[in-house]
């Protein structure tokens, strides 16, 4: 009979001398645990959503920003310009990548602009955007080089402006490391 008893499994118990057997331990490592996976997600959703950078005007960009949204997407109804930015490859951090704006209308017409520009925002570092003018290649297609100062994740957005009309397209890009 005491040998049936020294060959039992010690089972969970408070009185339990042995560390994974003894619930208060358990629910000390179950609890860290939890912190440690609400934290990731917190990780996780800091890099995948809006960077959260405040504006430096951002009380009245916040007021008129219903206001912005409706007038820009009456002027894309209005005008029913279709526009794509594209790039020839994956960018690199100090090499030059070319990046092409092409804008045309509802019938598949390009689209003569009065000027076009790009704009590199970097939603971690404001100290690093940048524009740039873009240059007519072909009617309704406009190109410049770009080169990226730091990598990761960089906001393009290329406006076309013609007359008093202006629409513009963003795209997210990640830039790699050379």
């Amino acid at each position: 009979m005491s040998e049936s008893v020294g060959k039992r499994r010690p089972r969970i118990s408070q009185s339990n001398k042995e560390a994974f057997r003894n619930p208060w331990v358990l629910g000390w490592i179950f609890a860290i645990a939890v912190v440690l996976l609400v934290n990731v997600g917190f990780i996780v959703t800091a890099i995948v959503t809006n960077p959260g950078l405040v504006d430096k005007d951002y009380y009245r960009k916040g007021r008129d920003l219903e206001q912005e949204f409706a007038e820009r997407r009456q002027a894309r109804e209005r005008l029913g310009w279709r526009m794509k930015l594209a790039a020839a490859h994956k960018p690199h951090v100090g090499q030059p990548a070319r990046y092409t704006f092409t804008v045309v209308d509802r019938a598949g017409v390009p689209v003569e602009g009065d000027r076009a520009v790009i704009s590199a925002y970097r939603p971690s570092d404001a100290a690093s955007d940048f524009k740039q003018e873009m240059q007519r290649v072909a009617p309704g297609v406009y190109s410049a080089v770009l080169k990226f100062p730091l990598k990761g994740i960089w906001d393009l957005t290329a406006t076309l402006h013609k007359g008093k009309d202006a629409l513009k397209t963003t795209r997210r890009i990640s830039v790699q490391a050379p």
